[in-house]
C-alpha cells in the first residue's frame, strides 16, 4: 500500500519536481530513455517570461546613446585556467582576476567563468540568433556584480542585472591559434566530472575580437540559459563573430560526452529560443555593419551627382 501511495504522489507531482536535478538539452532527450528532462520540461524560473536566448530582430532594436565602450581590467592577463566538462558544457574557471565596467553597465562586474555552446551543423550552435541566423557556436564570458560598488545601499541580491554576460557568436574561417589550448584540452576532459589545465597560457583578449569591433553590441535583460533559468542577467551580444577554423569547431562534439559511458555526442547543447515578449533590445551608438544601405540606394545619389555635371 505504501509504495502504491508513493508511486501515486510522484505520477500527481509536475514533471520537473521529480527530477530537477536531472535536466538536459533535446538531444539527450531519447538515448536517455526519457529519464532527463528536455528545455520544454525545465522548471523553476525556465517557464516564466523574460527568459534567454532571444532572436535579435535587428530592425526593431532601439539605439541607447549610453552603450559606449567596455572598460576590461585583467583581461590581458594570461593565465592557465581550469577547465571542465559539467556534463553540459565546457567551462573555463576564470577565477577573481578580471572584471568590465562601462558598456552602459552600472557598476564593476567580475569574470567567474566562460563557456560555449554549439553543434555539428555550422548554422544551428549558437544560442541567440541574429534576424534569425544562428552561428557556428556561441561563447558566453559570465561576470558577477561586484558586491558593494554600486551605490545603492538598498539594492536586492536578486535584481534583474545581478550576473553580466558577454556573448560572443562563433563562425567558421581560418585557423584561430590562441583558441588551440583550449581545443586540445577537451581530449584530456571527455566524460562529465573531470578536469584538466591548460597547457600554455591564455588571455581573454586572446579569445574574443579585437577590442575595437567591440564597440558594436545588443543589450537585452534576460535570463541565465540554463535551469533554474534566473532572471537576473544583463545580456551584451556582440556583432562581430570570432572565427575558428572548421575542424576546431568539430573537435567540441567529437572529443566531449554527455554521459560517462561515452554513448551520446555533447553537441546541440543550445535552449531554443524564447519569446521576446515586451522587452525591448538596444544596440550601442556604433551599429556597425547594422541594417546595410542596399547598393542601389547609395548608388542613386552619386548617379544623379553625375547626371548633373553632363548637363552643365
Amino acid at each position: 500500500m505504501r509504495l502504491l501511495l508513493a508511486l501515486l504522489v510522484l505520477a500527481a507531482a509536475p514533471p520537473w519536481a521529480r527530477a530537477e536535478s536531472h535536466w538536459c538539452y533535446q538531444r539527450q532527450v531519447k538515448p536517455s530513455n526519457y529519464t532527463c528532462l528536455g528545455p520544454d520540461q525545465w522548471g523553476d524560473s525556465c517557464q516564466e517570461d523574460r527568459q534567454s536566448p532571444i532572436n535579435i530582430a535587428t530592425a526593431k532594436t532601439k539605439l541607447d546613446p549610453n552603450l559606449g565602450p567596455f572598460s576590461f581590467s585583467g583581461y590581458d592577463k594570461k593565465q592557465k585556467w581550469v577547465v571542465q566538462n559539467n556534463g553540459h558544457s565546457v567551462m573555463v574557471l576564470l577565477g577573481d582576476e578580471a572584471s568590465i565596467a562601462g558598456g552602459g553597465l552600472t557598476t564593476r562586474y567580475r569574470a567567474k567563468q566562460l563557456h560555449l555552446h554549439w553543434s555539428q551543423v555550422l548554422d544551428q550552435g549558437s544560442e541567440h540568433s541574429f534576424d534569425g541566423d544562428r552561428f557556428a557556436m556561441e561563447m558566453h564570458i559570465v561576470h558577477e556584480k561586484e558586491k558593494g560598488t554600486s551605490g545603492n545601499v538598498n539594492e536586492s541580491p536578486n535584481s534583474e542585472d545581478e550576473i553580466a554576460v558577454l556573448a560572443f557568436m562563433v563562425e567558421a574561417g581560418p585557423t584561430n591559434v590562441n583558441f588551440q589550448p583550449l581545443v586540445q584540452a577537451l581530449s584530456a576532459i571527455p566524460t562529465p566530472d573531470t578536469n584538466t589545465t591548460l597547457k600554455d597560457s591564455v588571455s581573454l583578449f586572446d579569445l574574443i575580437p579585437k577590442e575595437e569591433k567591440l564597440k558594436h553590441y545588443f543589450r537585452y535583460l534576460g535570463s541565465l540559459t540554463t535551469p533554474g533559468c534566473d532572471q537576473k542577467v544583463v545580456w551584451t551580444v556582440f556583432q562581430e563573430p570570432i572565427q575558428l577554423q572548421e575542424n576546431q569547431i568539430l573537435q567540441f562534439s567529437q572529443e566531449l560526452f554527455y554521459d560517462k559511458e561515452r554513448k551520446v555526442e555533447m553537441t546541440d547543447n543550445v535552449r531554443p529560443v524564447q519569446p521576446r515578449g515586451q522587452r525591448q533590445v538596444f544596440r550601442s551608438r556604433a551599429p556597425g555593419r547594422l541594417l546595410p544601405v542596399p547598393l542601389p540606394a547609395l548608388l542613386a545619389p552619386v548617379l544623379t551627382y553625375l547626371g548633373a555635371g553632363f548637363l552643365l
